[in-house]
């Protein structure tokens, strides 16, 4: 019968057994020796009464009771160093092992140790007994699965230092980066400062130019403007003089004295008419 274990945990095992074994048969025999110690001391008499054997039975099972409870109770304690031997050997490698209750009920697997215990009952006397005076589980060797934990370990942390200046190289490339990029962005700066300035520069040359020539054109303009305004200025000054004269002269001939005047110039005009039809009577003729 096999546990499916190497040979070195299978023996670990057989050991457990044989410790738990030799537990178990002491703890039988102190169940026998109450049994032992009930009848030499209460059995003496050839009758009892009912209250007697009731009493006498009780007594037994309250002994038994308490040599069966004290075995659990050990037993459970016992594992429970066991495990934590195992657990703390595990944490020594970084290890987590983990267990599954449900299968210390496992009927088909209880049978499996129930034979390999009778096997190895079987066969103890035709192997070396192994010593079970061990208070510890003796160290892993350095081989098996301990060679592979040590390797592991090992490859582990050379990639972990590995990392660890890959990951410095890194940081140094980033400042690197950061710094090239600063020194980028400030030149981009400058030379945007430059560019803007010298654009400034051609935008102002310019509109100073289209200002010149505006301000050129705008002056011609004015002088047209205020050439052109005197004339017509003259001109209606003139216009206006002629429009009052004429004005003038309408509101003279609508006075009296204007009247007269007209009519004595009007007989002074026929008089003159009439003096040079006389004198032509009296010219001679070539």
């Amino acid at each position: 019968a096999e546990l499916g274990l190497n040979e070195h945990h299978q023996n670990e095992v057989i050991n457990y057994m044989r410790f738990a074994r030799s537990k178990r048969g002491l703890r039988l025999k102190t169940v026998d020796s109450c049994f032992q110690d009930l009848k030499e001391s209460r059995l003496v008499e050839e009758t009892f009464t009912i209250d007697e054997v009731s009493e006498v039975l009780n007594g037994l099972q309250a002994v038994v009771h308490s040599e069966v409870e004290s075995e659990l109770i050990n037993t459970a304690y016992t594992n429970v160093l066991l495990l934590r031997q195992l657990f703390a050997q595990a944490e020594k490698w970084y290890l987590k092992l983990q267990t599954d209750i449900s299968e210390l009920e496992n009927r088909e697997l209880l049978e499996q140790v129930a034979e390999f215990e009778k096997a190895e009952i079987t066969s103890s006397n035709k192997k070396p007994i192994i010593d079970t005076t061990k208070p510890k589980l003796a160290p892993l060797n350095e081989g098996g699965t301990a060679e592979l934990l040590n390797k592991e370990i090992s490859r582990l942390q050379e990639e972990n230092e590995k990392l660890k200046s890959r990951l410095k190289t890194i940081e140094i490339q980033a400042t690197n980066a950061l710094d090239e990029k600063s020194k980028l962005e400030k030149a981009l700066r400058d030379l945007q400062l430059d560019q803007g300035n010298q654009k400034v520069k051609q935008v102002l040359k310019t509109h100073s130019r289209c200002f010149k020539r505006v301000s050129s054109e705008t002056l011609n303009d004015r002088q047209k403007t205020e050439k052109s305004l005197e004339e017509n200025l003259a001109t209606a000054k003139h216009d206006l003089l002629r429009v009052q004269g004429q004005e003038l002269e309408k509101k003279f001939q609508q006075t009296a004295a204007y009247r007269n005047m007209k009519e004595i110039l009007t007989k002074k005009n026929d008089q003159i008419k009439d003096l040079r039809r006389r004198l032509a009577q009296y010219e001679p003729e070539d």
